[in-house]
């Protein structure tokens, strides 16, 4: 899936099929549907669902929590606008991973 597909399923009432509970959690994040994502990532191990729950919590305003959670995603703080650090990280989380 291309980060541009991902950005038009957020038209559907319901995720694409098979995410991972990190890009899960963005789709709903993207619907507005707060804790319905956090609740995806508020449990899953990896820096992949650390970095989403840190979004996350700088959606939400908290920013000593995003704080925390960027640091357990190995990720600086970020200071741009919102969206674009969601399309970011959907970008990030949508790249074909490469070979070892």
């Amino acid at each position: 899936m291309t980060p541009e597909l991902f950005r038009a399923s957020l038209s559907a009432s319901h995720p694409p099929a098979g995410l991972p509970p990190a890009l899960e959690a963005l789709w709903w994040a993207g619907k507005g549907v707060w804790e319905r994502a956090h609740a995806l990532v508020q449990d899953e191990p990896g820096a992949e669902a650390a970095w989403v729950h840190a979004y996350l919590h700088r959606v939400e305003g908290d920013l000593a929590n995003a704080g925390y959670w960027y640091k357990r995603a190995g990720r600086t703080v970020a200071v741009g606008g919102l969206d674009e650090e969601g399309r970011a990280i959907a970008a990030a989380l949508l790249a074909p991973s490469e070979p070892p």
